[in-house]
């Protein structure tokens, strides 16, 4: 089964926290707290982490680890691994097109965009920049500032570039603990060595989504081989479509 690793066990827990809603009261120090809460992030052009992930795409329930691999602009690695044999599945991409192998089957799909793959994979439509943005913990990318506004309970709302991203102060400092893109949404909590280690995702629309990724063995700005990026193929991989992917993935019966 091209998902066995995936699914089948647990449904994502914890209660979502509602974002603050309405028009608020303006905020003219949004610019500097935006600026505060996104200072270390920003700077993370290379990211790699164990991303421990459990929830539910579409009726699928979805539990199992991925490595990953991220560089600036948009290089990605992905390997989503079992524990008692060869990966699920291996995504190189050394900019917005990738390469996906399932070796248990020995099929391989190219040249398809990073953000639909995934999507077939998980159910979240995210390319390379943004899954290094989100697991930098700076939601879906540092970007100039707009407009602010204040609500209750100490919450900031922050529009910039396409996104929204709300802030809070934790431990007497700054930090971006959410952030809405359509069609998605991140949360992101239990704060520590200065940044979040456990990342909620949701999707709504199309492509149905809730999954938690809890973080581990992450490290910022170390160097990367180029050659990560890369998928060596076996010989006699057969190929697979896109199409094929999403009817396979946890999507494939909405």
């Amino acid at each position: 089964m091209l998902f066995a690793a995936l699914a089948g066990f647990s449904a994502c827990g914890g209660k979502r926290v509602e974002l603050p809603s309405g028009d608020g009261t303006p905020f003219p120090d949004a610019a500097a707290a935006y600026q505060a809460a996104v200072q270390e992030c920003r700077g993370a052009r290379t990211v790699t982490a164990t991303l421990s992930l459990s929830g539910r795409a579409g009726s699928t329930r979805l539990r199992g680890d991925v490595d990953a691999g991220f560089e600036a602009p948009d290089k990605v690695r992905l390997e989503g691994r079992h524990p008692l044999g060869r990966p699920v599945f291996i995504l190189g991409a050394g900019g917005p097109v990738a390469t996906l192998l399932l070796p248990r089957d020995n099929r391989v799909l190219r040249s398809a965009a990073t953000a639909d793959i995934v999507e077939a994979l998980v159910g979240l439509p995210l390319g390379g920049t943004a899954l290094r943005s989100l697991v930098s913990g700076c939601g879906f990318g540092a970007a100039d500032v707009s407009t602010g506004r204040a609500y209750s309970g100490g919450w900031v709302a922050v529009d910039s570039g396409d996104a929204t991203t709300y802030l809070r102060q934790v431990d007497g400092r700054w930090r971006v603990l959410a952030a809405t893109r359509s069609p998605l949404t991140v949360h992101y909590s239990a704060f520590g060595l200065g940044r979040a280690s456990t990342l909620r995702l949701q999707a709504t629309g199309p492509s149905v989504a809730d999954v938690t990724a809890r973080l581990s063995d992450v490290n910022i700005n170390v160097a990367l081989d180029p050659t990560a990026f890369e998928v060596e193929l076996p010989p006699g991989a057969d190929p697979i479509t896109l199409e094929e992917l999403r009817r396979a993935g946890p999507l494939g019966g909405q």
